[in-house]
């Protein structure tokens, strides 16, 4: 489990969306919904996909689902992109099995949190990575998300692992900006070879490009994965002014999420249906539900997301 994701001597860059998963009214996985999907993010120019990760529903979705989409995607990419697969659960053994699935089915890497449900001492979420690096033959991602495992991965953890072979990187969720840029000045000062560090802090790309990152995992990428394209390719060429204005144009499209009520329904859902509704609106997928026990999106709130599109020239 040492190769990175993209098979060459570097960490995987670039723009690596966390897949929606389009649904049927039915609530099965739409594949033919899933594979436009994921044509419209392989022409936009992504460096790679993340399947079954936090936008994908990974939670909310049965294994046959989970399984349905790591096929479906491999199939369809064909190589094209790497394709990792979110193998995300409460404990080991149950990371384990899905790990093991995502490897079977082709997946190029695997990403997870720490365990959760029960609360976890930091050595025990060191152990847990061990043992899924050990379980797989695929390069590992670590998955820091304490808003939902409510437990921060530790920096000096990460990165003793990846200088083991272990790890292959990890997905920022954290928001901790001073983490972030702490963890880079410590990849630089360890000389770790390999490890790919991902920001999913998507209003926030220009700076973390600046910091050093790797890459960026966004869920709005869903939604106009062009515009994280330009935002990274102008980082990456040191035109920070265009990086800043194209940054800023995604945060004013970001404002989407905001469409649901939230006397009528929590962030996730308002979050997740805006972006599922806006892939509907521009003819992406067939159906915009999200997984129970999401609330939907009403008409009104559906306007909110075309207006906001239609701002930000996608409609």
């Amino acid at each position: 489990a040492t190769a990175p994701a993209q098979g060459g001597s570097g960490p995987l860059t670039g723009v690596v969306p966390p897949v929606c998963t389009p649904l049927t009214p039915g609530l099965e996985v739409d594949v033919p919904s899933l594979e436009r999907l994921v044509d419209r993010l392989v022409r936009a120019g992504v460096d790679g996909l993340f399947v079954l990760g936090s936008t994908s529903e990974v939670a909310f979705l049965p294994d046959a689902h989970r399984r349905t989409v790591l096929e479906t995607v491999v199939k369809h990419v064909a190589g094209e992109v790497p394709v990792l697969g979110g193998v995300i659960d409460m404990t080991t053994l149950r990371v384990i099995e899905h790990a093991r699935v995502a490897a079977d089915v082709g997946c190029d890497g695997v990403v997870a949190t720490a365990p959760f449900y029960t609360r976890t001492h930091p050595a025990e979420i060191e152990t847990h990575l061990r043992r899924l690096a050990a379980a797989v033959p695929v390069p590992v991602y670590a998955y820091d998300l304490p808003v939902s495992v409510h437990s921060k991965l530790d920096g000096a953890m990460l990165l003793g692992l990846a200088a083991e072979g272990l790890l292959a990187g990890v997905k920022d969720s954290s928001g901790d900006e001073g983490g972030l840029r702490t963890l880079m000045t410590a990849l630089r000062d360890t000389g770790v070879a390999g490890f790919s560090v991902l920001t999913g802090s998507e209003l926030t790309v220009d700076a973390a490009f600046a910091m050093g990152v790797h890459g960026v995992v966004p869920g709005l990428g869903n939604v106009d994965p062009a515009g994280y394209v330009r935002l990274y390719r102008h980082c990456l060429a040191g035109r920070w002014d265009e990086a800043r204005a194209e940054q800023e144009r995604l945060l004013r499209l970001f404002d989407i999420v905001n469409a649901g009520a939230p006397g009528r329904m929590g962030r996730g859902s308002s979050a997740l249906g805006s972006f599922k509704a806006a892939l509907h609106l521009l003819g992406v997928i067939d159906c915009p539900v999200t997984a129970p026990p999401q609330i939907q999106l009403d008409a009104a709130e559906t306007d909110r997301v075309r207006a906001r599109l239609t701002t930000a020239g996608l409609l």
